[in-house]
């Protein structure tokens, strides 16, 4: 059986119209790529007739497929992040980091600037945004300090009991020696976080579900990713939909996933 026909016979195994992930094995039976895509065939179909150098390799080494009805986009975003910091397949590179132990919390320090302290994720729920290692979230840290002119004394960077050397240099309006008003330092530390915070409410959100009996729920509290579920479409109580949630981690890329999702629901 030549390339070609092999994998057209493991597309027409595929039904049409399936929203949902997808997972592409190899001759060992082991994930070698995850993806998503609201009609699960038809994204096969082009990653089987495309001539990058990238497709015809995964074209080569793909011997069996499966996938899995997620109902909704969203869903399938959630769950396809999800499963490749899980699997670590080799041809999702890009999204392989798989576990967060760093964050950027927000603080307020005794002349009630609010400072962005890059720290070890704790059990709080109030991280900001979450990172792979120490380094990564201070590199980010330096960024948006540079970028909305913030200071680098107060958001941890540089340690000094007088101003910070980006003082010297003008790039900092002088909050790290108390002589810029509060409130206008805050208010720049809000246009970030404007850029990367869910809003500090709850969210659940009702999608379609994976047949017609039921829907797609996703949970947010407090601006922390719960989880997502399915449930039966007559359920209607928030207690009893919340109750069919499966708990998942929050990390920057789910965040990512759900900033875009409520910009593009309550933002046009």
């Amino acid at each position: 059986m030549s390339l070609n026909d092999r994998l057209k016979y493991l597309v027409d195994e595929v039904p049409k119209k399936i929203c949902g992930v997808y997972f592409l094995y190899n001759d060992h039976n082991r994930i070698i790529y995850i993806g998503k895509s609201i009609d699960v065939k038809k994204r096969l179909i082009q990653h089987f007739k495309s001539l990058e150098k990238k497709e015809i390799k995964l074209q080569h080494f793909t011997h069996s497929i499966s996938f899995e009805n997620t109902g909704n986009e969203l869903i399938a975003l959630l769950r396809e992040s999800e499963l490749i910091k899980q699997h670590l397949p080799i041809f999702n590179r890009a999204q392989r980091k798989i576990k967060f132990f760093y964050a950027i919390y927000k603080e307020v320090n005794i002349d009630g600037y609010e400072s962005l302290i890059a720290k070890k994720i704790d059990n709080s729920g109030n991280e900001i945004i979450s990172f792979t290692s120490l380094n990564e979230a201070k590199e980010h840290l330096f960024y948006i300090t540079e970028k909305y002119k913030l200071c680098q004394k107060i958001n941890g960077l540089y340690k000094s009991k007088l101003s910070c050397f980006q003082y010297s240099l003008k790039e900092c309006n002088g909050a790290c020696m108390n002589r810029e008003d509060t409130k206008l330092y805050n208010v720049r530390v809000h246009q970030y976080l404007k850029t990367v915070h869910l809003p500090k409410k709850d969210f659940l959100f009702e999608l379609t579900g994976r047949n017609q009996n039921e829907k797609g729920i996703v949970f947010i509290e407090k601006g922390i990713y719960k989880g997502f579920g399915y449930c039966p479409k007559e359920i209607e109580s928030l207690e009893e939909l919340k109750s069919f949630i499966k708990i998942k981690q929050d990390n920057k890329d789910v965040r990512k996933i759900l900033f875009r999702y409520i910009k593009s629901q309550f933002i046009k």
